[in-house]
């Protein structure tokens, strides 16, 4: 299993290219075998949220992005259906409201940062404003910055600065015992098309569909350069980008698991363990239970 994380994890900036990461990939593990895999680390993981959440020094947080279609929410449910929900939160971050939009980019994501103890996920993330925002320019004008009246005072400065603040803000996450996994869910265009027609095709799913999806579709190359280009600008060894394949939902499910088993692993968890004094009255209360 370790070869998954190797070939999927991204810590260099300036060296990633998506064209080298296949969305089908699979690292030869059968479909058929994929369910007890899966079952065999979700057990592990969550004797691990237990030690995670006793010792209460570290905080997990897990961040999803990807293009319409490509399994976020169900990825989500999956990964974390072994997990105790007393342990967990997760946040979808849609388009901002007017209170969001007169604080900084960063503001509604610090607000839904994981406690010590706890495992957070973000369905989007801050990365939004240096993805959806860089293809779409004229969102970043209802933020009212200062100096920015048109798209055309949106210029390189300006997205490297927003760089800049968010490599700061997930150091100063790092630093402060939040360990981050950024999963970029790579869905091949086809496979997009496949499903965008399984729920146009499936009644049950048509509420998935969006006439907006198919608008967004057109500017597909676009995602894929301004991805490529937030990931070049963003990843380091304390918070790594993972390129998760999402053409097979079974792996990316088997890929994520292993990714967080790994992550909790290196985190060297341990019980809390008791003062003299507390121990002292353990034994007093088992006399007198006894």
């Amino acid at each position: 299993m370790d070869n998954i994380i190797k070939n999927l994890k991204i810590t260099s900036a300036g060296k990633f290219k998506i064209k080298n990461h296949p969305a089908d990939y699979s690292a030869d593990i059968k479909k058929e075998d994929a369910e007890g895999i899966l079952e065999t680390i979700k057990v592990q993981i969550s004797k691990l949220q237990v030690e995670l959440y006793a010792e209460n020094r570290h905080a997990l947080l897990i961040i999803f992005q990807g293009m319409d279609a490509a399994g976020k929410d169900s990825a989500i449910a999956h990964t974390l259906s072994g997990l105790n929900p007393q342990g967990c939160q997760v946040h979808s971050f849609k388009q901002p409201g007017t209170e969001e939009l007169e604080h900084d980019f960063l503001w509604r994501h610090s607000l839904a940062l994981p406690s010590a103890g706890r495992i957070g996920v973000h369905n989007r993330s801050h990365y939004e404003d240096v993805l959806v925002c860089k293809v779409h320019p004229e969102l970043v004008l209802a933020q009212h910055l200062p100096g920015i009246k048109a798209v055309k005072d949106i210029d390189d400065n300006f997205w490297s600065d927003r760089y800049d603040s968010i490599r700061n803000f997930e150091k100063h996450l790092t630093n402060n015992c939040t360990v981050i996994i950024i999963l970029f869910l790579n869905l091949a265009k086809e496979e997009q098309k496949k499903r965008f027609l399984e729920r146009i095709d499936d009644p049950d799913k048509n509420w998935k569909f969006s006439a907006s999806d198919i608008a967004e579709r057109k500017y597909w190359d676009d995602y894929m350069k301004v991805y490529e280009k937030a990931i070049n600008e963003t990843a380091t060894d304390k918070a790594p980008w993972y390129v998760i394949p999402a053409d097979k939902k079974w792996f990316t499910r088997i890929a994520i698991s292993t990714i967080m088993l790994e992550v909790l692993q290196g985190m060297k968890l341990q019980y809390p363990v008791l003062p003299k004094e507390e121990k002292d009255r353990l034994e007093e209360a088992k006399k007198e239970l006894t």
